[in-house]
């Protein structure tokens, strides 16, 4: 039996083009496990589900290799997990991720662009963060810009004047939880 599995890593991603491309190759719809979780985190527990609930012969059938597993490591370790059940895994995407056949090759493959894939992940990550320090070399920080600063001094006035937090919010576009961190800043709250 096909068995897919779709996992995005926030709650605001959409899962959709997975799961049409998994009942685009044959997967019933009723049998895609699927999650919205971090790759990195060990535990996810649609994946754990599904790799417990496999039986002989099921062909685990995933979008690409990413929505499995984030490191080397991880994937060769659920693929051994779906391996022990008498299961294989297939990508659709990356067409080397096939344990269908007892082909040597086929494991190979699975190792040296499992090993691939986890140097593309970490060459981008060491470029992320070289670019960070970077920029904070250069004075620039990431992230949004905070309105805190700029509006420090309105704080002060209104909550001075004795206007309510709420009515500073209001006035300032602020959240509350800015407003309170401003006035514990100054020493106010």
């Amino acid at each position: 039996m096909l068995i897919g599995y779709a996992r995005v890593s926030k709650i605001e991603q959409n899962l959709d083009r997975q799961i049409d491309m998994l009942v685009k190759y044959g997967v019933d719809e009723r049998n895609i496990y699927n999650e919205k979780i971090t790759g990195t985190k060990a535990n996810r527990e649609e994946l754990n589900k599904m790799i417990n609930e496999l039986k002989e012969g099921d062909i685990v059938v995933i979008a690409d290799l990413t929505r499995v597993s984030r490191s080397t490591k991880d994937l060769l370790n659920i693929v051994d997990m779906i391996k022990s059940k008498g299961a294989s895994i297939k990508s659709i995407k990356d067409t080397w991720l096939d344990t269908t056949s007892d082909n040597p090759y086929n494991s190979f493959l699975l190792t040296v662009m499992s090993g691939m894939a986890q140097l593309e992940r970490d060459l981008i990550s060491q470029r992320t963060k070289e670019g960070l320090a970077s920029a904070k070399a250069r004075g620039r920080n990431g992230g949004r810009p905070s309105q805190r600063n700029d509006k420090t001094d309105i704080v002060k006035m209104l909550y001075d004047k004795n206007y309510k937090i709420i009515e500073i919010v209001q006035k300032t576009n602020l959240s509350r939880a800015t407003v309170y961190r401003v006035l514990k800043d100054l020493g106010l709250r």
